[in-house]
């Protein structure tokens, strides 16, 4: 197996301290937002042998085993990550994966540049993803019942919501989300900032329930996303619990730390608080307008004490082992690649000790015995 030497992304949200926390190193100053693991071409985990995509490259079949290069190709079909958001990320979701297949072969056909910043489609694959918390982790997903996200915007008492708030009341529910976020992220951009700050001082006087999102409207002052965010279930993960994140549900993360594990893909259509492109009728295509249950995680233990987190989707499977007794080893070999991420106290994965945030790369069907006291998160495939 291979020690894995991770970039740390430096994304304005991200927080100053939980990264270094983590890793146990004196903070810079600046913002650590994401900690990549995996060989995604934007930032690949380097080891001995060069970095993972050059590792794969070399021998997928001997990396990857051939069940996973039949099913997703000559590529690790997973980025786990560490996330540390101290502040809210946009908001957001993913394309399913004809929508991204689609969509791809339509901007490359309208010859728009991958980096432009207009475009959708960065590759053509679909985006799921898992975040499990490590602290405590407050975030948005999925649509609240429209009669609910009616009252919560009522009772803020600004004459401009009036409008949206008689729309949430008609019916079908469907319709009437899908109408609501279309005139928020259509609405005058004057208009808008005018409501917003309006909402926010009602936000700051009630606290509470309305607390979320006085922070968020703190850092993305006029925003139309602010509105649209009262529309979403807030979510708060106890270390632990996990969301998953499927194709059409709008969602983001606020505050917190956690592991997030994704199928390897950037294909993002944004809905607001952030100063990037948002296209607003790709996104209504995208979105799924149905409201209900956010859907907390908690995690199935086996007889071995692995810790499934399970989800309807085969390009990753993430658990966990909470090691209590130093001398049990356990045997963690698999025909599939594997990365294992220390998060808590020291933990042996063959020859290499892992302290929090250290991790190590199994390729397929190598021996992968691990020990010692600590938590584990094992990423994989299911082929």
């Amino acid at each position: 197996m291979d020690r894995l030497d991770n970039t740390i992304r430096p994304y304005a949200w991200g927080s100053p301290t939980a990264i270094p926390n983590l890793l146990g190193v004196e903070p810079t100053g600046e913002p650590q937002a994401e900690m990549w693991m995996g060989a995604h071409p934007g930032a690949p985990s380097r080891t001995d042998r060069g970095t993972l995509v050059e590792v794969v490259d070399a021998g997928p079949e001997k990396e990857l085993g051939p069940a996973a290069v039949a099913r997703f190709g000559p590529r690790l079909p997973f980025l786990l990550k560490i996330l540390a958001a101290g502040a809210p990320l946009s908001l957001q979701v993913h394309p399913d994966l004809t929508q991204a297949k689609e969509g791809y072969a339509d901007e490359e056909r309208r010859g728009i540049p991958v980096d432009a910043p207009h475009r959708n489609y960065k590759d053509a694959n679909h985006k799921p993803e898992l975040i499990c918390a490590l602290t405590e982790f407050d975030g948005l997903c999925g649509f609240r019942d429209p009669l609910e996200a009616a009252g919560l915007l009522d009772d803020l008492g600004v004459d401009s919501l009036k409008p949206y708030v008689d729309l949430l009341h008609a019916h079908p529910e469907d319709a009437a989300l899908r109408e609501v976020l279309t005139a928020i992220l259509t609405a005058d951009p004057d208009e808008m900032s005018r409501t917003v700050a309006e909402a926010a001082a009602a936000c700051d006087r009630l606290g509470g329930a309305y607390a979320p999102y006085a922070d968020i409207a703190h850092h993305y002052p006029g925003d139309p996303g602010v509105i649209a965010a009262m529309l979403l279930n807030h979510v708060r993960l106890q270390p632990g619990e996990a969301l998953y994140l499927g194709a059409g549900v709008p969602h983001a993360y606020l505050q917190g730390l956690g592991v997030e594990i994704m199928a390897n893909s950037d294909n993002v259509l944004r809905c607001g608080l952030t100063p990037k492109h948002v296209d607003v009728p790709e996104l209504l295509r995208i979105v799924h307008f149905r409201a209900g249950d956010p859907g907390v995680l908690r995690p199935e233990a086996s007889p071995d004490g692995e810790e499934v987190y399970e989800t309807p989707i085969d390009e990753f499977r993430l658990s966990r082992y909470v090691l209590l007794e130093a001398g049990t080893t356990h045997d963690l070999t698999r025909p599939a690649p594997q990365i294992l991420l220390c998060t808590a106290g020291s933990v042996r994965a063959g020859e290499h000790d892992l302290a929090p945030g250290r991790s190590v790369f199994v390729p397929a069907g190598e021996k992968a015995e691990v020990s010692g006291t600590g938590t584990l998160f094992r990423a994989t495939v299911i082929a």
